[in-house]
């Protein structure tokens, strides 16, 4: 049965909340771009480090931004059916999977022309858990939530789980973008950085803009009095669930 739609008003300062957190994403990914367009040559796909400067682009935008920004569809489109959120919410990860994909081929590509070795720093390892639990993250997502064939007391199992790592993963990726950030300057700018340069400075904004970023999407996520309303549907099936079971009928995320 589709869901009803039904009308509710957002709660107070959650618009203002939402605008907030797409302000910062939005100048995340505009700062990454002035820093590696401007203060690193551009962006080519030849080999050189202009290719590598891809690589800090698509992550910043597909691995925070968009994802953060799918993590929070269902607080945003609070009165839209169900069915149609979860495809949104799936589709966002599909993009943000997409981008950053092309951002790993570019930095591997970039390190294999310039014989540079790969996957022995830090910020490498968090990303290639980062990346490879993001992909996990999704498959699981589209197997127990948009497509069928899982029980409700299994879907219901793992919602708590999912909601978790959906917010684990946001600081894991931020906190990888933090190192990558600091690898990039004491490789480039160490003689310069302690005296304040303005690439290091931008460089540190993005970094604070990050953090910023990940708390209020964090904050809007977790916040009860923002959590997403049960349609009329929606109750009945979990009414359905807590007789069969008798435990807590199912949230939605």
């Amino acid at each position: 049965m589709a869901d009803s739609p039904v009308t509710e008003a957002s709660p107070p300062g959650l618009p203002w909340y939402v605008a907030g957190s797409q302000l910062l994403g939005l100048a995340c990914v505009v700062i990454t771009g002035v820093w590696m367009g401007h203060y690193r040559g551009g962006y080519a796909w030849d080999g050189t480090t202009h290719e590598f400067n891809v690589h800090p682009l698509c992550m910043v935008l597909g691995l925070v931004f968009l994802y953060g920004d799918a993590i929070m569809v269902y607080r945003v489109f609070r009165n839209e059916a169900k069915r149609s959120v979860k495809v949104l919410h799936a589709a966002l990860h599909l993009i943000a999977l997409v981008i950053s994909i092309v951002g790993f081929v570019a930095v591997f590509d970039f390190h294999r022309s310039a014989k540079i070795p790969s996957m022995y720093s830090l910020h490498s390892w968090c990303g290639m858990l980062t990346f490879v639990l993001f992909c996990l993250q999704w498959l699981l997502g589209l197997s127990f939530f948009l497509f069928g064939g899982v029980s409700e007391r299994l879907r219901h199992c793992y919602l708590s789980l999912h909601v978790f790592f959906g917010l684990a993963l946001l600081a894991l990726a931020v906190a990888t973008c933090l190192l990558g950030i600091t690898e990039k300057l004491l490789f480039t700018i160490t003689p310069t950085y302690s005296e304040f340069t303005p690439e290091g400075v931008l460089a540190n904004t993005l970094g604070l803009l990050l953090v910023g970023f990940g708390v209020v999407v964090a904050y809007i996520v977790t916040k009860e009095d923002f959590r997403r309303p049960l349609h009329p549907e929606e109750e009945a099936l979990s009414m359905h669930f807590k007789t069969l079971t008798e435990g807590e009928s199912p949230n939605s995320p």
